[in-house]
């Protein structure tokens, strides 16, 4: 991949330069200046810092000095410099002073001194070093494998050795998360780990399996697939992940690698289809081309040319640091490598083809219109080729996709631009998809079935936190989830230092910082948050991005994390958030798109229709458009429970993330870029700065300052700082008395430290102090010794010259002696002899040579002698080792029959349980099949109950209509007739007109005006006419409306009764059903209980299997290592037989012809053909003894073979046994079907009775709404729990002043000693009484407490209802007299209220001087008390005892733990030393062998040396006299060599047979530390069992004597001042000791009775804990129902929003039949409509009316619900209050018991009074446990009283709400009834109107008959 490196031959560049600090720079660090209080850092510009001379400081300003210039800074900008001990800091944590600039400047140190990691507390720091360096080889691996975090220098690899270490041995997953910018090196650490566990944990091959692809190899195969899919070019890296990745490697219980899976998050999609211009778009887009697969254009059907291509070549299309062709290789390879078939492969590539040419596809515009057309036509084809469909089907879905209109799918036109975004999103959608199968694909071939997965190791690979110039939608969702990260990190990290801080028992107050992010989470995640609204927004289908950014600002607006844009580079932003790494302003621009990720439904069908197989399976979640019913239940789902959106999968992705995380124990590690060039050794300061604030390391930083960020043993501590004092850290041998001494001597303040129990703790900047101090000392003795040194120095070589002078002097002396003597005889003549003195004598070196040879024959001798030994064991060594092969035979069998029977039976035993598998996993897929048909099935039978209403509504709609159409026809045809009418009526007074017109002219003239007149009045009546008639038909057609609603309602009604019979009877059925299926689960679980024990049976018998074969493995081995050393043996003989060879012929050449060495030669040759014949012997007897281990191998086949027989009986027993099973799971089947089918009968009429759960649904809302407000105000009772609090500790002041007084009155009864022993018994019951007054008190302050909480309840109601009367008043000011007067009634009973609350206030005064009253009454007792107290003397004495015995018990415990402890230690130290025991004696064993090779060599020398000598003997020329002599004393010689020989002989053999002796003792010391081993293993696991337990036990009971301490510690504080006095009495006391001791065998018969009261007193002890559990028993049961009740009301929440979501679909499509209905009836006039909306108006308003009732019905049935429940709370509390009564009186009389057994005990001796003591107070602690519970209870009683008043008062706030609405009804009555008054009136003006036409009509007609008249008289 890129980036990749290949391996190289040669060896290892050494690592150590880029990975420790080297000497050079500790000492170039070490001469760097440094003032401890003026050196400081302060801004340089850009970001950066400088360093700087401190000159004043006023806490606000400070004045610095860099170089020769001064400069003014803020207090907070400057930043002390740590000391030069701290310079290239391995972890920052350590620094002395933490802040930005000393974190920077540490970081860039070492980034420039090529050291890339640094640790930061609990986290590794990664800084991109843009170049390879030797940190990643295989001596790494080998450096850091097995180490400890601190034993090696920083690393990534140390944090994972650290990972997978504490998986393996505290059995806990894992998990790194490795954060960072684009270019940090995220995915090249990720590699990095990967790679690191798969060499630490790959599992080795077996033989056979060579062939197979390892699965560390398939692991690591899976990065090129990921890269070239998942990776791109960036502005900042050139191999940027472009997604999240969270990679978990799956190991078995020996920690072996057995499986990987991986998990994608949030793939960048825009980039498939825009980039800019210096970035491109992912790898294998540009792979495609490369000519490494001939065929791949070709099949692919591309070009040559990428800029062909539009998609991928809009920014850069090649990249300097990758070569693609080589990409392509090693993906193609990887494809094969992890187990892709050849089709799979193609076909992604043709996807990943078709996805890149989408871009070529062109729509052109039909003529005049938008509406787009296919253009070219060669690329869509080339698309459809590679996808596998029909171009023009594909081409057509995209201009002309199909819509949903009511039921029927109709086409619509799309344009260019349309059509193109179309296509780009089915490019996009298809690449995602894809990429998401790559993922599923290779998690299917990465898990290795055959293995077992015990835990794993996480890698989480995800984008930092991003704050660009540009934030959109993908920003935030990053910057989300590094919000939930940081969240996490500050939770698991500042955890971990607070246990520590625990378990070292520093005084620390534990901080949750995790909530430090959590207010800005909740703004997210909250029911109406961010995610809430865009869900909201997406789903709505008018929306758009300003209506999403006026709903976040108007919902979240008041948030302090919701903030006002801040953007410099983005004018446009809408709102921005407070993240932990600062402000960020987001721009909301396509949000709701991005979200909503659409796509065409056409074109997905046609894709579901295509040939290519991935194609089909990629887009298969997807319902397409082919069958309508699922797209409209689909329709119906998403409208009643959303769609998935893109946030809505991401959300819940991360939430199963987390979960995973908070699972693991995390490791983080921070990745950094050092600059924007990608350049090497290169700093940006406000780059790094920029990623340590988004990465969270200086908040890390910040609020570890909080804390204790330095810390140092206490040896260290001792060994660095004991020059500070070192006569402290002498004087004590306890670690924290000496370093607390040598702090105080120093001044050190208090509180910048904290001791510890093995360490010593420092705030930030502490240590500074300390190493002043130390330097200054240090300075001191350093001059000092450099003092003394230089005098040192100086005096030597001071003594050198002195020296030099006295020699010279002595030299002139000898030379001027010289000069006089040269010439002299006889000194000349002692310089010429001088040299012939000392010379060598040649009897003397003969002598020497003689005596070496003689040393050298003895040593033969001894060599021979030990060959004998050597030979004769040898012969003993194969007896022994035959013996041993004739028992491995007659124990095993023929190996290899028996490997290849195991071999066949394991195939075998692999194949039944692949068969038992697949037949499980068809046997599920199955029962999934049926589950999904039966659920499709009803989901069908829904939909076309639904269908079938709407058909039957719309045809009842469409009868209204024609009724109304033809009451519109019959109207309109009478209109017309009267028209007609009129017309006919106008003709004949036309005719009339022109008659008299023609007869009369004149009064035609007059008449002109009446006509017109009469016109106009035609034309009025008319319209009025028209008007009338309307208007009686619209009402009629209201009165038929109403008529037909009432009868449908009845109608619905009787439905409805008959609908609920039907389903109680189809619930009964469905009962039967179930528990017909519960029998048959039954007996499928029996079967399957069998089942499993027959498998178990089978898993022993392959346990018994595999033991065997580890056996016969076992003794194989054995068997190798006899032959190998008999092959030693023989190898060692013949050996041996050479050296014989020579040495006999070396004797032959020296002794010549002599008898006694012919005579020893014959001897040897004797020895050696014996030994010949016993080693033929020896071969004989070892084929026999194979020849018998053969036969009996073959025997054990033959049973093996046997035991395969049974095992393949048991086999067809089982699938009989499975058919049977299958069977049997049919009839299930059958069973469930049918009753499936009657639970889809059943469910088809509960479907008409939703109609009655919307109401209900709504009530339940209003309750839930009703119910947070209890939360809230639940809420404000737990802020106000503090002032309770403070009122609880003032109390428990006067407790101690009452405390004091009562010291102080005991202080007086020192002057009543002599009575104590009379007036015993009388404390005693005193005791009791004031013990009983003390648990009254304990009472009365507890109902103080609840009276208080009572009132702060009412005062807080009076509030609330005072900020409600000035709401409400603020409110409804403007809506007049009569809400005025509700107001001013609610303030009444608001009055009212605040009265009462005061009485109560009243009467918890009078109650709280009552209690002051019953505390006067104490405080009497007490006085009274003090009179007879004189018999707390001995008391005193006893507790003072019982304190002394508790610490003692303490002491026990704490030796106890120790021992555990040491014991602990010595068994590892007996395995270290066992370890080192072998170790030694295989040294030894190496030596003792190393010895006898060095014996060997010596003899050959010897042998050569004797040669020598013979041969200078040979040639010396001597006389046979001489050479006589020389025999002799040779044939001398050689019989001490051969004593000698005969001596080395015997110490060979002795050395052998201690070499023989180390291995049988090696062996069976092996043996035994391993049997130890074993032992010990097997104890350490017992003992650490039993210690956890014992330290559980222990636990509990040092918190049992913890609180039984603090009681004594209390009583010891209040008796000491009787404790002076109490002393002269014990002296007393020891005076009569003497005489008590007496009577001490007296009381033994008392002290046996006193014990058996004590058992009794147990046995009821225990009888009271049984009560005690039971009691607890039931707190919990009652506890459990609430929770039940509490789960029962959300989940009638959740029903309640559902059906409200539905009630919202219904009255949608009723509105849209409304608007139907509206346009239908368009024609009518203004005054119908008005009368419409009034009828609406008035509808609407007795609907809120009526569910207003509705929702005062449910609070009364909701109050009456919770007033039962808080009877029972009651009754169940008035029991709890008889058992503590019960118990009480119980433990009275206990009390009163055992204050008698107390007084026998004191009598008697101290341990019974100790153990009835110890018992008392377990008693009384159980008994203040149970009162407290009790207490608790009543506290609830007392809240659920308060909840019902306060529902109570809500259901008062409904009702007056209904009483309001009906107001309002009234008032919209008022007003139709003044509009049918205006109808009236104006019917009565148009009768008026038609009297007056009538009177003008009579007058016409009088006039013409007037005219008649006059025309008859002319």
């Amino acid at each position: 991949m890129p980036g990749h490196v290949k391996k190289t031959t040669g060896p290892d560049e050494d690592p150590c330069p880029y990975l420790v600090v080297t000497l050079d720079m500790k000492r170039e660090h070490a001469m760097k200046p440094y003032d401890p209080k003026k050196s400081y850092w302060c801004p340089a510009g850009k970001g950066d810092y400088m360093e700087c001379m401190l000159d004043e400081d006023d806490g606000t300003k400070a004045k610095v000095s860099c170089g020769h210039e001064k400069k003014v800074f803020k207090s907070s900008e400057i930043g002390q410099v740590n000391p030069p001990k701290f310079e290239q800091c391995e972890d920052m944590a350590n620094l002395t002073f933490l802040n930005d600039a000393s974190v920077f400047w540490n970081l860039k140190v070492r980034f420039v001194a090529k050291l890339i990691y640094t640790y930061s507390g609990l986290f590794c720091i990664v800084v991109n070093p843009y170049k390879r360096y030797p940190i990643y080889t295989g001596t790494v691996v080998k450096m850091y494998l097995g180490k400890r975090k601190n034993e090696v220098p920083p690393h990534l690899w140390a944090i994972t050795e650290t990972a997978y270490r504490n998986m393996l041995t505290n059995s806990k997953d894992q998990s790194m998360l490795i954060t960072g910018e684009s270019g940090a090196g995220k995915t090249e650490n990720t590699k990095k780990v990967i790679s690191y566990l798969a060499a630490v944990a790959a599992p080795k091959k077996k033989k056979g399996d060579e062939k197979k692809v390892a699965l560390e190899d398939q692991i690591v195969a899976t990065n090129p697939i990921l890269e070239s899919y998942g990776n791109a070019k960036t502005s900042r890296n050139d191999n940027s992940s472009r997604f999240g990745k969270f990679i978990r490697i799956h190991f078995n219980a020996a920690g072996k690698l057995c499986g990987c899976d991986i998990e994608s998050y949030l793939l960048e999609k825009s980039r498939i289809t825009q980039q800019q211009s210096v970035e491109r778009s992912y790898h294998i887009f540009y792979q495609l081309l490369q000519p490494h697969v001939p065929t791949m254009k070709a099949e692919c059907m591309l070009g040559d040319d990428i800029y062909d291509y539009i998609y991928v070549s809009q920014g850069k299309v090649t990249v300097a640091s990758i070569d693609d062709n080589e990409e392509l290789e090693m993906t193609d390879a990887a494809f094969d490598i992890i187990g892709f078939s050849n089709q799979e492969k193609w076909d992604c590539y043709k996807i990943t083809a078709g996805v890149m040419s989408s871009g070529q596809i062109e729509f052109v515009q039909k003529g005049r219109d938008d509406q787009a057309e296919p253009g070219d036509l060669n690329y869509p084809t080339k698309v459809a080729g590679c996808f596998g469909i029909d171009a023009n089907q594909f081409l057509k879905a995209f201009c002309k996709p199909k819509i949903k209109v009511g039921a029927e799918w109709v086409t619509k036109g799309q344009t260019c631009d349309q059509a193109t975004s179309s296509c780009g999103g089915i490019a996009r959608a298809s690449f995602d998809r894809l990429f998401k199968w790559l993922i599923i694909k290779c998690n299917e071939t990465l898990i290795d079935p055959t293995m077992k997965k015990n835990n794993f190791c996480a890698v989480l690979d995800i984008a930092g936190f991003e704050i660009f110039e540009y934030n959109g939608f993908e920003q935030i969702s990053i910057n989300f989830v590094n919000e939930k990260l940081q969240q996490f990190f500050n939770h698991t990290m500042f955890v971990v230092e607070q246990e520590e801080y625990v378990a070292e028992g520093v005084e620390w107050a534990p901080v949750d910082f995790g909530m430090d992010a959590a207010a800005c989470i909740t703004m997210f995640e909250k029911p109406m948050g961010i995610w809430a609204i865009l869900q909201e927004e997406t789903l709505f289908p008018k929306a758009t991005d300003k209506s999403f950014a006026d709903k976040l600002q108007a919902g979240l607006g008041k948030l302090p994390n919701f903030v006002k844009p801040q953007s410099k580079t983005d004018p446009n932003a809408h709102f921005a958030c407070s993240h932990y790494a600062g402000i960020v302003s987001y721009n909301v621009t396509a949000w709701l798109e991005k979200n909503a990720d659409p796509v065409n439904d056409t074109v997905v069908d046609v894709l579901k229709q295509g040939s290519n197989a991935l194609m089909i399976y990629l887009w298969r979640e997807h319902p397409g458009q082919s069958n309508p019913p699922e797209e409209d239940k689909t329709k119906k789902k998403k409208k009643g429970g959303g769609g998935k959106t893109v946030s809505s999968v991401y959300l819940v992705q991360l939430g199963e993330l987390m979960g995973i995380l908070h699972a693991t124990e995390p490791h983080f590690i921070r990745c950094i870029v050092p600059n924007t060039h990608k350049q090497p050794l290169m700093v940006e300061t406000e780059l790094i700065m920029q990623q340590l604030t988004c990465n969270g390391v200086l908040e890390g930083i910040r609020v570890c300052m909080l804390g204790f960020p330095n810390r140092m043993l206490y040896p260290d501590y001792k060994s660095r700082y004991a020059i500070l004092g070192a006569a402290e850290i002498a004087g004590s041998s306890d670690n924290k008395v000496a370093v607390r001494a040598l702090m105080e001597k120093i001044a050190f303040p208090v509180e910048k430290y904290q001791l510890g129990h093995t360490k010593v703790f420092f705030r930030a900047g502490a240590l500074a102090y300390l190493e002043e101090l130390r330097d200054g000392i240090v300075l001191k003795l350093v001059r000092w010794m450099q003092g003394q040194c230089y005098g040192v120095i100086r005096r030597k070589v001071y003594n050198n010259k002195n020296d030099q002078r006295e020699l010279m002097k002595v030299i002139q002396r000898n030379f001027r002696k010289f000069q006089g003597l040269r010439d002299w005889g006889w000194f000349i003549i002692i310089q010429k002899t001088r040299p012939l003195i000392g010379q060598i004598d040649l009897t003397e070196e003969l002598a020497l040579l003689e005596g070496k040879a003689k040393s050298a024959y003895g040593a033969y001798e001894e060599q021979v002698n030990t060959k004998k030994r050597m030979e004769e064991e040898n012969v003993e060594m194969e007896t022994e080792k035959k013996a041993l092969l004739a028992q491995l035979q007659s124990e095993q069998g023929n190996l290899s029959e028996y490997t290849d029977r195991q071999s066949a039976a394991n195939i075998a035993k692999t194949k039944l349980e692949s068969g038992l598998v697949d037949a499980g996993n068809k046997l599920v897929d199955m029962e999934a099949a049926r589950q999904q048909a039966t659920l499709d099935k009803k989901a069908l039978e829904g939909d076309n109950l639904v269908i079938k209403k709407d058909i039957e509504d719309l045809e009842i709609s469409i009868q209204k209509l024609e009724q109304e159409k033809t009451n519109r026809d019959h109207t309109i045809r009478t209109l017309n007739d009267e028209i007609a009418n009129q017309d006919e009526v106008i003709n004949k007074l036309n005719k009339e007109k022109k008659h008299v017109s023609e007869n009369a002219a004149k009064s035609l003239e007059d008449l002109a005006a009446s006509e017109d007149k009469v016109d106009h009045l035609a034309k009025i009546k008319a319209k009025l006419e028209a008007t009338l008639d309307e208007l009686q038909g619209s009402l009629n057609g209201e009165k038929r409306a109403r008529a037909d609603i009432e009868k449908t309602r009845r109608r619905v009604e009787g439905d409805l009764k008959v609908t609920q019979e039907t389903v109680s009877e189809l619930e009964r059925q469905k009962k039967e059903a179930e528990g017909a299926i519960q029998r048959k689960e039954k007996d499928l679980t029996g079967l399957s209980s069998k089942l499993d024990d027959e498998q178990q049976l089978v898993g022993k018998v392959q346990k018994a299997i595999k033991e065997v074969q580890s056996r016969v493995e076992e003794l194989e081995e054995e068997l190798e290592a006899e032959r190998q050393a008999r092959a030693k043996a023989e190898r060692q003989r013949s050996d041996l037989a050479k050296e014989l060879e020579s040495l006999g012929e070396r004797l032959n050449e020296a002794g010549g012809a002599t008898h006694a060495q012919v005579e020893l030669n014959k001897k040897r040759e004797a020895e050696v053909g014996k030994l010949r014949k016993d080693l033929e012997e020896a071969n004989i007897q070892q084929s026999t003894t194979l020849i018998s281990l053969k036969k009996k191998h073959q025997d054990a086949v033959a049973e093996m073979s046997e035991q395969i027989d049974q095992l393949s009986k048991m086999k067809a027993k089982i699938e009989k046994e499975k058919s049977g099973l299958m069977h049997e799971v049919q009839d299930v089947r059958a069973a469930t079907d049918e009753i499936g089918r009657s639970k889809a009968s059943a469910e088809k009429s509960n479907k008409g009775l939703l109609t009655s759960l919307n109401e209900a649904n709504k009530k339940v809302e209003e309750a839930n709404l009703t119910l947070g407000d209890f939360e809230n105000n639940k809420r404000k009772i737990a802020a106000e729990n503090a002032d309770l609090l403070k009122q609880v500790q003032e109390l428990e002041n006067q407790a101690n002043m009452m405390a004091k007084l009562k010291v102080q009155l005991e202080s007086q009864l020192s002057e009543a000693r002599l009575v104590a022993d009379n007036e015993a018994k009388e404390r005693a019951a005193l005791l009791g009484k004031f013990k009983n007054l003390e648990h009254e008190l304990d009472g009365v302050k507890d109902h103080l407490e609840e009276e208080t909480g009572i009132k702060s309840d009412l005062l807080r109601q009076v509030n609330k209802a005072n900020q409600e009367s000035d709401m409400w008043r603020s409110k409804y000011e403007t809506e007049g007299v009569a809400k005025a007067e509700d107001i001013e009634m609610n303030k009444l009973k608001l009055q009212a209220r605040l009265t009462e609350a005061q009485g109560t206030i009243e009467q918890l005064q009078l109650k709280a001087a009552q209690v002051e009253k019953a505390k006067a009454k104490v405080a009497a007792d007490i006085d009274d008390m003090a009179a007879q107290a004189d018999q707390a003397q001995l008391l005193n004495a006893s507790m003072e005892k019982k304190a002394k015995q508790f610490d003692k018990l303490v002491n026990e415990w704490k030796l106890k733990a120790e021992s555990t402890s040491m014991d602990l230690d010595t068994a590892q130290k007996e395995c270290r030393n066992a370890s080192s025991e072998l170790f030694r004696v295989k040294s030894a064993y190496e030596e003792s062998v190393l010895q006898l090779d060095e014996v060997r060599k010596e003899n050959k020398v010897l042998s050569n040396e004797i040669k020598d000598i013979m041969d200078q003997i040979s040639e010396g020329g001597r006389s046979i006299h001489e050479i006589d002599k020389i025999r002799k004393r040779l044939e001398a010689e050689k019989m001490e060599l051969q004593a000698a020989l005969e001596e080395a002989e015997g110490a060979l053999e002795q050395e052998e047979n201690k070499v023989l002796r180390s291995q049988l003792e090696l062996s069976q010391v092996r043996q035994e530390i391993e049997r130890r081993i074993a032992e010990k293993d097997e104890e350490f696991q017992s003992t650490r069992k039993n210690f956890t337990k014992a330290v559980d036990g222990m636990q509990t009971a040092l918190e049992q004597e913890s609180k039984g301490k603090a009681e004594a510690l209390r009583m010891k504080k209040k008796l000491e001042a009787d404790v002076s006095e109490l002393e002269t009495a014990l002296e007393h006391a020891n005076a009569a000791n003497g005489e008590t001791q007496k009577t001490i065998k007296k009381y033994h018969g008392s002290i046996r009775d006193a014990q058996a009261k004590l058992e009794d007193e147990q046995r009821a002890k225990e009888v009271t804990r049984d009560g005690l559990l039971a009691n607890e028993r039931k707190a919990n049961t009652t506890q459990n129902a609430l929770e039940e009740a509490r789960t029962l009301l959300e989940q009638s929440d959740r029903a309640r929003r559902i059906t409200e979501q539905e009630l919202s679909d219904t009255n949608e499509q009723l509105s849209e039949l409304t608007c139907q209905n509206q346009a239908i009836a368009g024609a009518k006039r203004k005054l119908e409509s008005e009368m419409q909306t009034l009828h609406g108006d008035l509808d609407e308003m007795s609907g809120e009316a009526s569910l207003s009732e509705e929702k005062a019905k449910k609070a009364m049935v909701d109050a009456a619900r919770l007033a039962e429940e808080l009877r029972s709370e009651q009754d169940l509390a008035a029991g709890f209050e008889r058992e503590r009564k019960l118990l009480e009186c119980q433990v009275k009389d206990c009390a009163t018991r055992l204050d008698d057994a107390e007084a026998n005990a004191l009598k008697g001796g101290k341990k019974a009074m100790n153990k009835m003591e110890t018992r008392i107070r377990e008693l009384e602690s159980e008994v203040d446990a149970e009162q407290r519970r009790m207490g608790d209870s009543i506290k609830n009683l007392s809240k659920s009283e308060r909840r019902i008043k306060e529902m109570s008062y809500a259901a008062d706030e409904d009702r007056k709400n209904q009483a309001r609405m009906q107001g309002l009804v009234d008032g919209l009555q008022d007003k139709i009834k003044s509009y049918k008054k205006q109808i009236e009136e104006a019917e009565e003006i148009a009768a008026l109107n038609l009297a007056k036409f009538r009177g003008t009509q009579a007058q016409v007609a009088d006039s013409a008959e007037l005219a008649e008249i006059g025309r008859a008289h002319v």
